[in-house]
């Protein structure tokens, strides 16, 4: 496969230094190239996503910042760039203490990280304010450490461990190809998998478990059921038109908990399936079969 020149010399200059490794195979981004896309949309050069992925538009943006600050456009971050980013882009993940108030480079890393490893923040802004705060604590309990809303040592190492995975077999609550992937979303994070299906359809159970909610949830999911599957999974069914279950009932594979619909923030009759693992939002496309 050919690649630009631009993409591989931007993405040399951004591994030079960077302190989290790439996440594993089926995430795409680095948190350093989502740092950097940040640091172009804060000098109102780049309108894209922040995925954390070198591609055309983040290499055209680089260059059009070096075009506007008299420094070659040759789309490599080097030091005279950064230089030019300003304060914002003085410090790299795991180069000091984050605590809540601060913002840079390395608060944008620390929010993709944490959102990759299941804890999502907000928007992915840079900024070190009480939805970081709130994530970071989460995670930090979740990697047992002590929840201080503090980055140090454990939590950097933390960061550098595997993603979580689901440790079930799931099954598809509904066949439909995947409307919206789980990942990063615009400047924000995508928790689960989107599936598109028209209002009504039936959605069942990904595995056997138990309803531990069902209900109207008002913090966007709609009317929502969730099912706990022991070893801490647990899946969510939100958007729903109605609900087919109560708390405490026991379901089977394939058991009917709903129908689609688009209560809440929902633009349109989808299913917004989500898994989590003692908490953590994980991709659930790996555990569907």
């Amino acid at each position: 496969m050919m690649h630009r020149p631009g993409h591989i010399k931007l993405a040399a200059a951004l591994a030079v230094g960077a302190f989290l490794a790439a996440p594993p195979a089926h995430a795409t981004g680095r948190p350093a190239v989502a740092a950097l896309q940040v640091t172009l949309r804060h000098h109102h050069v780049y309108r894209g996503p922040v995925d954390g992925v070198v591609g055309v538009r983040t290499t055209t943006a680089v260059m059009r910042f070096q075009r506007r600050h008299g420094l070659t456009a040759d789309g490599v971050v080097g030091p005279k760039t950064r230089r030019a980013f300003g304060r914002f882009a003085r410090h790299v993940l795991g180069s000091r203490p984050l605590t809540p108030g601060l913002a840079g480079w390395d608060v944008a890393e620390l929010q993709f990280a944490l959102a990759w490893h299941g804890f999502p923040s907000g928007a992915i802004d840079g900024g070190f304010g009480r939805h970081t705060e709130r994530a970071l604590i989460k995670f930090q309990r979740w990697a047992h450490l002590t929840p201080d809303g503090v980055t140090g040592p454990g939590t950097f190492r933390a960061l550098r461990t595997p993603l979580p995975r689901c440790p079930i077999a799931l099954a598809w609550p509904l066949q439909a190809t995947v409307g919206s992937p789980f990942g990063p979303r615009g400047t924000g994070f995508h928790p689960g998998i989107d599936l598109p299906a028209p209002a009504g359809t039936p959605v069942g159970a990904a595995a056997p478990g138990r309803v531990v909610f069902a209900a109207y949830d008002p913090s966007g999911y709609g009317k929502l059921v969730e099912v706990a599957h022991g070893d801490g999974v647990i899946s969510m069914y939100a958007h729903l038109s109605a609900l087919s279950v109560h708390v405490g009932q026991s379901v089977g594979t394939g058991r009917r908990v709903g129908r689609v619909g688009s209560t809440g923030e929902a633009t349109g009759p989808h299913l917004h399936f989500e898994v989590r693992l003692r908490g953590a939002a994980v991709d659930p496309v790996p555990a569907l079969h």
